[in-house]
């Protein structure tokens, strides 16, 4: 059990350390070649920061255990919008009058809606997976589109998080390989630890996704919010939260689907996606009226997370 846990706590350090080395390797290689930082922010930046997530994925299916392949994506989900956007409204007022983010909040709620179609229709295999990742370039098209046709002035390269434009070659090329060999290494570590407390305990996988892969995957982004928050500066969670909540379902559901079969479990059907896409539509307020996160809308995101937590640990239990 001890080696169990070990293995977690070492997949989870991996996961952060490589997922953050790949972004600033990746988003400092685009501007050396080039690439506009706007681009790289929604393409480069994006994909990078759901690495850990998408790396847990592929590793789990490839571990014969898709309950945690989807756990940690559903999951991923929910602790994105209740813990990455409520713990920081605790610590500061996330402001939503900045930036109008209605269209990619829509295009979430539509990516969330189609991804529970799909698993309503059955194990998703590599025609569902093509769908998702169909959906995924339709996105990326329309969001590269549309913010080519409205550049700002924050589109400069100092915006990016880990953007040095004179950053050396071999530094680049030092952070590329620690990430792209850190991610899939703690991914494992990972996946194998939550995979043998689960069979010890006769947790369910699925479970286990949901909860400890889940939150453990979204660390990076809810590290990022709280700094952000602690800097007064908690506004910029919200439009990682979507933008990560989108890749998650399209991306990291697509990828894994085409690497082997994802069957649904009955208990996702019925709980943890509607907790999904109901944590989805509580943003809608915000997001439209444009109410900002306050203290006490944190502490009760934050309380639907832990209500969401027992009731899934006492399923687990039962």
């Amino acid at each position: 059990m001890i080696w169990d846990l070990f293995h977690i706590a070492t997949g989870l350090v991996l996961l952060v350390i490589a997922g953050d080395l790949l972004v600033r390797g990746a988003v400092n290689l685009s501007l050396r070649l080039g690439i506009p930082a706007l681009i790289v922010g929604l393409t480069v930046v994006a994909f990078g920061t759901s690495a850990p997530e998408l790396m847990v994925s592929v590793a789990a299916v490839l571990d014969h255990a898709p309950g945690i392949a989807l756990g940690n994506v559903v999951g991923s989900n929910t602790a994105n919008i209740l813990l990455v956007l409520g713990i920081p409204a605790i610590i500061s007022v996330i402001r939503t009058d900045e930036n109008d983010l209605r269209k990619s909040y829509l295009t979430m709620l539509g990516a969330a809606l189609l991804f529970i179609v799909i698993c309503y229709l059955g194990p998703i295999r590599w025609p569902q997976a093509l769908i998702l990742l169909g959906a995924l370039g339709l996105m990326l098209w329309d969001q590269i589109t549309d913010a080519m046709a409205h550049r700002a002035c924050r589109s400069e390269a100092e915006d990016l998080e880990g953007a040095d434009p004179q950053m050396p070659w071999r530094r680049i090329v030092l952070f590329l390989g620690l990430g792209l060999v850190g991610l899939p290494l703690g991914a494992d570590f990972l996946v194998d630890g939550a995979t043998s407390i689960a069979r010890f305990y006769g947790i369910s996988e699925t479970v286990i996704g949901l909860t400890l892969v889940a939150v453990g995957t979204s660390l990076p982004e809810l590290a990022t919010s709280i700094t952000a928050a602690l800097k007064g500066r908690a506004d910029v969670a919200l439009g990682n939260v979507v933008g990560s909540n989108i890749f998650n379902l399209l991306c990291i559901v697509g990828v894994a689907g085409l690497i082997g079969p994802m069957p649904v479990p009955a208990q996702m059907l019925r709980l943890d996606l509607w907790v999904m896409l109901g944590a989805s539509l509580l943003m809608a307020p915000f997001i439209f009226y444009r109410w900002p996160f306050r203290r006490m809308v944190g502490f009760g995101f934050v309380g639907l997370y832990a209500i969401y937590l027992i009731v899934l640990m006492s399923g687990a239990e039962a």
